[in-house]
């Protein structure tokens, strides 16, 4: 779109959308890399799982924000109910580190229990802001099971990313 432009009804959408398909590609490629970690020491992985859980909430209060902006939705609700909705993701990862702590859980189990969590809550926050995070949630899922069912597991779940993604632009030209 050029300064001359005047901007119609679809335009806005479909600049949010490459907003929302990039930040969806990077928070798969981000999972990549904590699969990887996993792979290699799930003792560092289990620290990336955690702090994925605060890049993923972010991300998603920025494209729920976006989303409000483009809708004349109420911003500050939309803000509170996500902040609201990883906020409690958060307190439930933490009880699960409180249990790896104990000793109750160690290594891989602890990973893929956050990993799980992670899974649940971003496909629950896809009912709200969108069905990419719905589509990144039963991906994060999908390799949680990979993880314990396959040996060597990450060159399946790099698979599996690839699928979602040309999934994902297979739907966006749909839509």
């Amino acid at each position: 779109m050029t300064d001359d432009e005047i901007p119609t009804e679809s335009q806005p959408t479909k600049r949010h959308f490459g907003i929302e398909q990039t930040v969806f590609i990077l928070l798969i490629l981000l999972s990549l890399v904590g699969i990887f970690i996993t792979d290699f020491n799930p003792d560092d992985g289990y620290g990336y799982w955690l702090a994925m859980v605060f890049v993923f909430g972010l991300l998603s209060i920025f494209v729920a924000r976006l989303r409000a902006k483009s809708n004349e939705a109420d911003l500050g609700k939309i803000v509170k109910a996500q902040a609201m909705h990883w906020l409690h993701t958060i307190v439930v990862v933490a009880a699960a580190s409180m249990l790896n702590k104990s000793g109750q859980m160690v290594g891989v189990s602890s990973d893929m229990l956050i990993l799980l969590i992670l899974g649940q809550s971003t496909m629950l926050d896809g009912y709200h802001i969108g069905w990419q995070f719905s589509l990144l949630g039963f991906f994060l899922v999908g390799c949680a099971l990979i993880i314990a069912f396959f040996q060597p597991f990450m060159w399946i779940c790099a698979g599996l990313a690839a699928l979602v993604v040309a999934a994902s632009f297979m739907r966006s030209r749909v839509d």
